[in-house]
């Protein structure tokens, strides 16, 4: 598939594991989607800047800078954005984790998740899925 053939379907996942980062990316290329990988906040600053995505599926403890400090950059930047945040984490006894989910309401998935957990959360996003 070229570039416009994703018609608007273009995620950035932000994950430092490697084998969640290639499930995602498995699954969510099998549904049509271009998937671009980001191993912390900072990368996927940089990948922001440079490209328009979608949506962003992003764990909330990664290196560097954490899926919560993206988010509050990329909100404070370009505030549409923050419609776009799906977020993951193994972390849900941390209270401030769930403080700042509650505080977003923003859809998140919980570690482990499965492929079709996966789906079924972006499908919300996109109709077509």
């Amino acid at each position: 598939m070229d570039q416009d053939e994703f018609n608007g379907r273009r995620v950035l996942v932000v994950e430092d594991e490697p084998g969640i980062a290639a499930v995602c990316m498995r699954t969510l290329n099998r549904e049509g989607f271009q998937v671009d990988i980001a191993v912390n906040g900072e990368i996927a600053l940089e990948m922001w800047a440079k490209k328009i995505y979608n949506l962003c599926i992003s764990d909330i403890r990664t290196p560097c800078m954490d899926g919560i400090e993206l988010y509050r950059q990329l909100e404070i930047k370009c505030p549409e954005v923050a419609k776009k945040f799906i977020f993951t984490t193994g972390d849900m006894l941390s209270g401030n984790v769930k403080t700042f989910l509650e505080s977003t309401g923003r859809p998140f998935l919980t570690k482990p998740f499965t492929p079709e957990d996966l789906r079924a959360i972006v499908s919300t996003f996109f109709v077509a899925l």
